[in-house]
């Protein structure tokens, strides 16, 4: 059984790459955020995903390595994709969505990374009206792309996985899918 993890920064339209994939290969698809939800509302720490975030750091790592092992026994008998962030940009820098207390329990696979042009997530984000997006300058998603490729290889230098970059250009969705159905199999 195969654990891919996806990742790619607001805008770049992994979660619509997912969504077709999901439609033409057998994986079980799990997002991070929402395994640590179900942790801590089970046990009682939280009542929504919401409340997550007002964790002190400490219960925050102890949820994240529980939902790296629940997520890690699921690839024991499935072909996984984790939807997740590589890199968090925070107005005091960069955090890692992966840190290794995560990675030690997950040993992927894979990485994949989607990215786009800035200026076509930069239109993306624009379009959404669905989600409230940061206002970010081309050199602002550039630099986030490079650290999002920058911590994929020190995840992949810790685990064994590889990277894989997939560009994911306007109009060219079904391609796209089908390069990500081509690495799946």
């Amino acid at each position: 059984m195969k654990l891919i993890v996806l990742t790619g920064i607001p805008g770049s339209g992994s979660t619509t790459i997912l969504n077709k994939t999901l439609e033409m290969v057998d994986y079980t698809h799990l997002n991070y955020g929402d395994i640590m939800t179900e942790i801590a509302i089970e046990e009682k720490i939280v009542e929504d995903r919401d409340e997550l975030r007002k964790l002190s750091p400490d219960t925050q790592k102890v949820i994240q390595k529980k939902a790296a092992r629940r997520i890690k026994q699921k690839s024991e008998s499935a072909n996984v994709i984790v939807d997740t962030h590589c890199t968090i940009s925070t107005p005091s820098g960069f955090l890692p969505g992966l840190p290794a207390w995560v990675l030690e329990e997950l040993q992927p696979d894979i990485f994949i990374l989607v990215e786009a042009n800035p200026d076509e997530i930069i239109y993306r984000r624009l379009s959404d009206e669905t989600r409230t997006r940061d206002v970010e300058r081309v050199k602002d998603i550039n630099l986030h792309q490079e650290m999002n490729r920058a911590a994929s290889m020190a995840y992949a230098t810790l685990t064994g996985a590889t990277v894989k970059i997939i560009e994911n250009h306007d109009n060219h969705l079904d391609h796209t899918v089908s390069k990500m159905v081509d690495l799946l199999k």
